[in-house]
This record gives structure tokens, sequence and C-alpha cells, in this order.
């Protein structure tokens, strides 16, 4: 697990030099911009949410002593929950709808990688790609909410609870945003199921990809622009390396020889 996630990460080494040598930089406008209106909206709401939050979770002391330290745990815990809760939405949501133009860029960089530019993989349209994105994303969505809610409930414990909370988050997060770039790799080659075994089976890699995406998060808006870009090239770099390493990439071309012949 932990090899994975070092190449997971190792694989960002490369990214920003790949992009300028194969002229990817222009389908990320749109991602960008996806991006960067999601931050701008998702932001705004949980700064003014952050304090209602508190409030509410407050109300469950009922009691008169104690209630101002109460008080302020819970003004803390509210903020983690709407930043924590943000952060997910924000990122299912530019994953979802960036897919049809991260599709693309994932083949470019497959094609530098094997030396072939003919398709060896199942062709999928524009509505199918963003299709694909929205169903891998709520889904995701779905899992992570489930999975975040009971970790928060780790802030009541005292110092040791708000560590471990902060740190399960941070990876759970991490793993599903690998989890979504690694997707526009797999989805030419593997249907949705395939595709959720592939990932649980190198999620070391996802969560790698993952952690440094997060990262780029709490860079003051430069993170928004350049989070898509890099973390989607690396995650295509490593997939495609293994499927190769699987021997999945060589059969299919051994396929499409045999049909030429």
């Amino acid at each position: 697990m932990i090899n994975n996630i070092l190449k997971g990460i190792k694989a960002y080494s490369g990214s920003f030099a790949l992009i300028s040598k194969l002229k990817l930089w222009k389908y990320f406008a749109i991602p960008v911009l996806i991006s960067i209106i999601t931050a701008t909206i998702i932001g705004l709401m949980s700064y003014g949410l952050s304090d209602n939050m508190g409030r509410f979770i407050a109300k469950a002391w009922v009691w008169d002593w104690g209630k101002e330290t109460f008080t302020t745990i819970s003004t803390f815990i509210g903020a983690i929950m709407i930043v924590a809760i943000g952060l997910i939405l924000y990122k299912h949501i530019i994953m979802a709808l960036s897919a049809p133009f991260m599709s693309p860029v994932s083949e470019k960089i497959e094609e530098h990688i094997t030396g072939v530019d003919r398709h060896n993989h199942r062709k999928t349209s524009f509505q199918e790609q963003l299709w694909r994105g929205i169903r891998i994303n709520v889904r995701n969505l779905g899992k992570e909410l489930l999975v975040t809610i009971p970790i928060l409930l780790l802030n009541f414990i005292p110092l040791i609870g708000s560590i471990a909370a902060t740190v399960i988050l941070f990876l759970v997060q991490a793993y599903y945003a690998g989890f979504g770039n690694m997707d526009y790799t797999l989805e030419r080659h593997f249907k949705y199921k395939e595709s959720l075994q592939f990932v649980r089976k190198y999620r070391g890699v996802a969560i790698g990809n993952g952690i440094v995406f997060m990262l780029f998060l709490f860079i003051p808006f430069i993170g928004v622009i350049i989070v898509l870009p890099l973390s989607v090239t690396a995650a295509s770099l490593k997939t495609v390396n293994l499927l190769k390493e699987e021997n999945l990439l060589n059969k299919k071309l051994s396929n499409l020889e045999k049909l030429k012949a």
C-alpha cells in the first residue's frame, strides 16, 4: 500500500513537462473554468454556513454548565464539517463535469506512452463520457459522505480525536479524488464495475494521486487552476503504466494487429 501511494505521488514529477510537450493545455480551458466557478460558489456558501452549523450543533447541549465550552467546540466542528463537505462536493462536481474534456487528455497520454495512435479501446461519445463521469462521481459522493459523517464525530474526542479525524478525512478524500482521475483512462478500457475492481486493487495509487490533488486545493486561487491539469496527467501516466504491467494493453494491441491481418 505505502509503495503504491508513493508511486501515485511520484507520477506528478513529469506532469507539467508532459502537458507542454504534448500541447495539452488547450484541453484544460473549460475544466479550469468549471473549477474556478465551482470553487467560488462552494467557498462562499461554506463561509456563510459554518457559523450556522456550529450553532445548530450547540443546541444539542441543553444544560447551562459547560455550554460556552461546548458552543466553542461546536463552532470549530461545524467549520470542519462545512469545509469537508464543501471539498467533497467541489471535487466530485468538477471531476464529473470535466470527464468529456479529460478523456481526450488521457488518450493523448496513452498514445504517447504506447507509441500507438490508433484506437485499440472502446470508443465513447461526449455524452457517454459525461454520463460515466456523473455516474462514477455520484456513486463516490454517496460513499464518501457515508464515511465522512461518522469520522467527523471523532472531533468530540479532545485533541486526539480532532487529529485522527483530520488525517482520516484527508486520506478518504484523497482516495476518491485519485479514483476519479484514474477513471478518465479506465473508461476507455473497462466497463463500470471492472473499473471499480481495478481501482480497489490499486487503491494506494489512487490515494497517492489524491494526496497531491488535495494539497493543491490549499494553495489560494492557483490551486484550483492547476489541480486538474497536473492530477489528471499524473493519474493517466500511472494508470496507463499499470495497464501495461498487467499486459492488458499488449493484449488489445495484439488483437488489433490480428484483425488487421
